[in-house]
């Protein structure tokens, strides 16, 4: 299969990213994003606080899982199966919880470690301001065709 230009597939993911709604309410951001890894980030804000004060942990699980996503989402084997109008999904997602966060940003650094014919694996290291990891997170991925009840996927193959 012929495929876009990787450069300006990215240039399309990124600023795909800038309009999905609950990236917007939880303030995150892809930095970057090529095949088979991926920067993003989260700003503590008081929103994302749980009772204690702290940085929810389903946020920091969320910023792994939509790291994961997009170092998956520019990999050759993922656009294939998207262009044939199956979706990405998350089989099973693991986060280790290492320093607590109450101010500042966490920045996810996300990487494919195998493209398997069925299923993906991949991992995560969430570090703080100051570079001390935060989270460690581990994914299973696969492409599955959508429900009778989900939309179609558009856009830039998601």
């Amino acid at each position: 299969m012929t495929h876009s230009d990787p450069t300006t597939l990215a240039e399309q993911l990124l600023a795909h990213s800038r309009g999905v709604a609950f990236f917007d309410l939880i303030g995150l951001e892809i930095l970057e994003a090529e095949p088979g890894r991926s920067v993003a980030r989260v700003r503590m804000q008081p929103e994302l606080a749980n009772p204690v004060g702290l940085m929810h942990g389903g946020v920091i699980a969320s910023l792994i899982d939509t790291g994961i996503a997009y170092a998956l989402l520019l990999q050759e084997d993922v656009q294939d199966a998207l262009h044939a109008g199956r979706s990405l999904v998350t089989v099973d997602l693991r986060v280790k919880y290492l320093r607590p966060v109450s101010a500042g940003s966490i920045t996810c650094e996300s990487r494919v470690v195998r493209m398997g014919r069925q299923i993906i694996h991949a991992d995560a290291i969430v570090t703080n301001d100051a570079g001390k990891e935060v989270a460690r997170g581990d994914a299973i991925y696969t492409t599955a065709q959508p429900g009778p009840n989900q939309p179609e996927p558009g856009g830039v193959g998601l």
